[in-house]
């Protein structure tokens, strides 16, 4: 297990692409204790890294609603995917990991509780070869497999604050609740709670004034 005890904050209303960036800095630069988000899309959309080209995402998923993440990383779709945000505080052991490591053992956490569901698959010992920008199209290092496709992936920022891993899981039949059974892939103590008034209204201010802003899109 990743930690002694997970928070586990429960968002049940689909939101935005804007609204789902602006929550996970928010949430992440306040939370003071390990924290898990798993959230959904109102409407299709498409993420990427904070130096990913504007240009590339909305070529690779035309009619998609475009988001730049906080977090690096390349080109990933929403909509039908399991979409989940980790916020490990600085001082957790997590955090001051390696990047490579943190992310090998996060992996290793989801991949554990697929395979109590009925899905085998493993963790890429290498990153695939060829060039991609959309993120689902090659597999990075410690990215998960089964049935020889990629189906989960993730993206890292880190900051004073601690760690903030954005992940993804496409490609593969999930039983339903099983977003509800994540958090307690990372800890045997899962605690869950609402999201508050102030949360959320500092979430919507951030997503009008900084991610749906044409200076952010478009930076690159």
């Amino acid at each position: 297990m990743l930690f002694e005890a997970i928070e586990c904050v429960a968002d049940p209303e689909p939101h935005d692409g804007a609204f789902n960036m602006a929550m996970d800095e928010t949430l992440f630069l306040e939370t003071a204790a390990p924290a898990i988000r798993v959230y959904g899309w109102s409407r299709p959309a498409v993420s990427f890294g904070y130096f990913e080209r504007y240009a590339a995402a909305v070529e690779t998923h035309p009619g998609r609603e475009p988001v730049r993440r906080w977090t690096g990383g390349g080109i990933v779709p929403h909509g039908e995917d399991l979409t989940y945000s980790l916020f490990a505080p600085a001082d957790s052991a997590l955090a001051r990991l390696k990047p490579s490591e943190s992310y090998r053992f996060i992996h290793e956490c989801i991949l554990e509780l697929l395979a109590r569901v009925g899905v085998v698959g493993s963790v890429a010992a290498e990153t695939g070869a060829g060039v991609s920008r959309a993120c689902f199209e090659k597999a990075a290092r410690h990215d998960i497999l089964a049935g020889g496709k990629k189906i989960a992936g993730a993206a890292q920022r880190r900051t004073r604050s601690g760690l903030l891993h954005q992940g993804s899981i496409q490609n593969v039949a999930l039983p339903r609740g099983f977003g509800d059974l994540l958090a307690a892939a990372f800890s045997r103590r899962v605690k869950t709670r609402e999201l508050r008034r102030d949360e959320t209204e500092r979430a919507a201010l951030l997503a009008r004034e900084k991610y749906a802003g044409q200076a952010w899109l478009k930076r690159y």
